[in-house]
C-alpha cells in the first residue's frame, strides 16, 4: 500500500482500464470475423477504508445517529459479459455455407478427441471423406445414416450417404429444418441427414477458445436439458430454436461506431488515471522535502 490512497486509485484504474482497450481492441478487429460476439466490459468500486463506522442514535435521545465515513479505493474489473445478439446474415450462394436465424448453435466435433463445441460461425465445407466439417476439420453434429426409404435417425457426424446402385451423387441441399437433401443422377433424392442444433440457458457461461468455438456446455446449461443431442429436443424451428439458412454467413455484431465511443471513453479515463499518478507523485515529493526548522 502506498502513503497515500490517490496512487492505489490511480494504479488500479490503470490496470482495469488497460483490460477494458483490450477488450474494445479486440472487438474492433474482429468487425469481419464470421459468427463473432462482441464483449462488454463492466467495471466496479473497490473497497472502502472504513474512517468511521455507522452508529444508531441513542435510544433515551440526547444524541444522533453517526454516518460512515469511508474512502475508496479504486476501480476493479466487475467482469466481461458477451454480447450474444444476433448479427446480420450475409449471403454467400455457397450450400455449405449456413447461418442461424434466431437462437441456437451448431454443435461440432473434434474426430481426434471427441471434444464437442458449439459455435455460430457455419462457414463448413465437404472433407474429402464426405463429412460436413468446420474450416479445422471438426465434423458437424445431428442425425444421420438415412438413404431411400429411411429417415436419419443415429445421432453422430453428418455424412453424405453412399447413392443407389448405378447412380452418382449430382448435388446435395439442407433446408431451414437442417435435413440434407441428396440429389441423384437416376432422378431420385433422400434425405440422408438433419443438422441438429444447441441453446443454452445462461451463454455467457460458455467459454470462447478461438475459430469461433464455445466449450463448456454444460455448464452453460442446455435448454433440452442435455448436452446429447435428439430429434426430440434440437431440430432447427423447434423448441425455441432458429432455423438455418441455407447459403448464408452470420457477420460479426460488432458495433464500430459504439466501439469507437467505448474507446474515447476508455482512454480518457486512462489518461486521467494517469494524470492521478503524477498528482500523487507530487504530493510525495512535497512530502519527502519537508524540512523541519
Amino acid at each position: 500500500m502506498s502513503l497515500i490512497g490517490t496512487m492505489d486509485s490511480g494504479v488500479s484504474a490503470l490496470r482495469t482500464f488497460q483490460k477494458g482497450l483490450e477488450v474494445i481492441g479486440n472487438n474492433i478487429a474482429n468487425v469481419n470475423t464470421t459468427g463473432f460476439k462482441s464483449a462488454d466490459v463492466k467495471y466496479a468500486d473497490s473497497f472502502s477504508n472504513i474512517l468511521q463506522a455507522s452508529s444508531p442514535a441513542p435510544s433515551g435521545g440526547g444524541g444522533s445517529d453517526t454516518p460512515t465515513v469511508g474512502v475508496g479505493t479504486g476501480v476493479s474489473l466487475a467482469g466481461i459479459a458477451t454480447n450474444f445478439s444476433q448479427g446480420s446474415l450475409s449471403t454467400t450462394g455457397s450450400n455449405t455455407d449456413l447461418g442461424i436465424s434466431g437462437n441456437g448453435y451448431f454443435v461440432v466435433k473434434n474426430p481426434s478427441d471427441s471434444t464437442s463445441f458449439a459455435t455460430r460461425a457455419g462457414s463448413f465445407r465437404m472433407d474429402s471423406q464426405g463429412y460436413l466439417t468446420t474450416q479445422q476439420g471438426y465434423r458437424v453434429q445431428g442425425l444421420t445414416g438415412g438413404a431411400a426409404g429411411s429417415a436419419p435417425a443415429t445421432v453422430g457426424d453428418i455424412k453424405l450417404g453412399t447413392p443407389p446402385s448405378g447412380t452418382e451423387l449430382q448435388s446435395f441441399s439442407i433446408d431451414r429444418a437442417g435435413n440434407l437433401v441428396e440429389f441423384y443422377s437416376d432422378g431420385t433424392s433422400a434425405t440422408t441427414n438433419q443438422l441438429l442444433m444447441q441453446n443454452f440457458n445462461d451463454p455467457s457461461a460458455l467459454q470462447a477458445v478461438g475459430n469461433g468455438l464455445y466449450s463448456a456446455m454444460a455448464a452453460a446449461g442446455p435448454v433440452s436439458g442435455s448436452t446429447t443431442l435428439s430429434a426430440a429436443s434440437n431440430t432447427p424451428g423447434g423448441s425455441g430454436l432458429g432455423s438455418i439458412q441455407a447459403g448464408t454467413l452470420e457477420l460479426s455484431n460488432v458495433d464500430l461506431t459504439q466501439q469507437f465511443a467505448n474507446l474515447i471513453t476508455t482512454q480518457r479515463s486512462f489518461q486521467a488515471a494517469s494524470r492521478l499518478i503524477t498528482v500523487s507523485d507530487t504530493v510525495l515529493e512535497d512530502i519527502t522535502n519537508l524540512k523541519t526548522r
